[in-house]
């Protein structure tokens, strides 16, 4: 006990500190995020501090591993992130070109399929996917996803941080895991900068990190069986839902995918009046929902299907309530 608690306040304060000198820095070189029109900020912020998040994971991480507290090919998976996060610091610092950063999430995501071994059968009820080829292919996708999806709802002061935390929470509450204490702590320390009103933004550098840890622990616990996959799903819908809905309507609807935009629910539930800190509030109560579901779910299987189903009704409910209050 002793050790955690020395271990996990000293990746808080470590964080605390190496987001505001990254801050500092920022300001100084003038790394900052300039309102666009896909912007709900209104003045200019410096941004990076998503690199005080992930030095502090993976000197976490590191050390689970020199204790032997963290399962070998989750901690190989998880370094593997690195070339990820090369290329998203140098996104935010010089911008690099589309073409480069997919082909880095996806020989990323490729190593961490490798180092987890694959995708173990998906089973709902008595159906179950087992073709190896399916399997691998979905998780090289979903990984690439997830990685993007993630930046994608980094729009606003504290949201992806929170997101990740609320994951994270649940993770550990389900299985125990302590990479997911790891996540938590790192993300606090900048969590009091992110915070509404935000003083730094993560950037690539961190958003796109998060999602890959996230997605990526979300594989390893189900391949040992720890937490199932389609668990993994509703417990992250909140993030996969606005981005692949988003993206989906823009896409029916013949818009430039690749053009900024601010049409994510959480966007337009800004410009409908919400505040930065009350939409974070509407995310933590979505997430203490689902964390009671999946609560049922562990001691009623049979309720797995009915509550995800339900959970997605209400998370498009929720978009049409929008939609009512700022159009699509």
């Amino acid at each position: 006990m002793k050790f955690w608690i020395i271990l996990l306040a000293a990746l808080f304060l470590l964080s605390f500190v190496l987001t505001y000198l990254i801050r500092v820095w920022a300001l100084k070189y003038k790394i900052i995020d300039i309102p666009n029109r896909r912007s709900s900020h209104t003045s200019p912020t410096p941004r990076g501090g998503g690199l005080a998040i992930i030095t502090c994971w993976y000197i976490g991480i590191t050390i689970l591993f020199f204790n032997e507290l963290i399962n070998d090919r989750l901690y190989y998976a998880f370094i593997s992130g690195s070339l990820l996060a090369i290329i998203s610091l140098l996104d935010d610092l010089v911008s690099i070109k589309p073409l480069v950063r997919l082909l880095a999430q996806f020989i990323t995501a490729a190593l961490a399929v490798f180092f987890l071994e694959g995708f173990d059968v998906i089973e709902i009820y008595k159906w179950n996917i087992a073709s190896d080829i399916i399997l691998i292919l979905f998780a090289l996708l979903a990984i690439t996803w997830f990685i993007n999806l993630y930046n994608f709802l980094d729009g606003i002061d504290g949201y992806a941080s929170i997101e990740a935390i609320c994951i994270a929470i649940v993770l550990f509450m389900f299985t125990g895991n302590n990479a997911a204490l790891i996540l938590i702590a790192s993300i606090a320390g900048f969590l009091f900068w992110n915070r509404p009103k935000a003083k730094i933004f993560m950037g690539d550098v961190g958003s796109t990190q998060l999602g890959y840890i996230i997605i990526v622990l979300g594989i390893h616990l189900h391949n040992d069986g720890q937490f199932n996959f389609i668990n993994w799903i509703l417990l992250s819908s909140p993030f996969w839902f606005d981005a692949t809905l988003t993206l989906f309507r823009r896409w029916r609807n013949g818009e430039t995918l690749s053009q900024a935009h601010k049409k994510h629910v959480y966007q337009r539930l800004v410009q409908a009046g919400y505040n930065h800190l009350q939409v974070n509030m509407i995310l933590i109560g979505l997430n203490i929902y689902i964390a009671v579901n999946l609560l049922l779910i562990s001691r009623f299987n049979y309720l797995i299907i009915p509550l995800f189903l339900t959970t997605i009704i209400i998370l498009y409910l929720l978009t049409r309530i929008v939609d009512r209050k700022v159009p699509f």
